[in-house]
């Protein structure tokens, strides 16, 4: 099993990187390519993924960002692939952060992550987090709240997932919503 590499990026795809190691050259898929240099000298923290029908190695630029990958692809229903995907729209810290507040409507906005798997991964992984309850339906209810008053989703739902207060209460997810939304 690989941990990590380290030598000079040789290639920038649109989804990996290719790094050298020993004048070998290996493929590594990446949520995010920004972090990377042409020619620049890397360790890159990596993950095997080995499937029936595919092998690919994952890689990461932080530790933190490659226990957010182990977690995500621990949670039922999230694959490799998947959570590659939702990493590459937001960090390691944002994605914890989410899950701790409960922010369902955040997960929702990442690649391939739905409502169903957004509260699946708050249930698996919460608990990991901190000792607290979870209440996936939390942003749900704070949302039905809003449109009632008669805000529009889209800016409801923009809103909702810029806010993550973990262990918030609805009624703070609520003022925090109408601050932001009253600017």
């Amino acid at each position: 099993m690989y941990f990590s590499f380290k030598g000079p990026i040789t290639y920038i795809g649109k989804d990996f990187i290719v790094i050298e190691v020993n004048n070998i050259g290996y493929q590594v898929f990446v949520p995010h390519i920004e972090y990377f240099s042409l020619g620049k000298e890397t360790t890159i923290y990596l993950y095997n993924v080995v499937r029936e029908d595919e092998q690919y190695l994952a890689g990461f630029s932080s530790l933190e960002e490659k226990d957010a990958f182990i977690s995500l692809i621990s949670v039922k229903g999230i694959g490799p692939r998947t959570a590659l995907g939702a990493l590459s729209k937001t960090t390691a810290n944002e994605l914890f952060a989410a899950i701790s507040a409960n922010n369902v409507t955040y997960l929702k906005k990442l690649p391939g992550i739905g409502g169903k798997a957004a509260s699946q991964i708050i249930l698996d992984l919460k608990g990991q987090l901190t000792s607290s309850e979870a209440n996936p339906n939390q942003y749900d209810e704070v949302r039905d709240a809003l449109k009632s008053i008669g805000f529009k989703v889209k800016q409801i739902d923009t809103v909702l997932a810029s806010i993550n207060i973990p262990d918030a209460t609805n009624e703070q997810i609520l003022k925090e919503a109408l601050r932001r939304l009253k600017k």
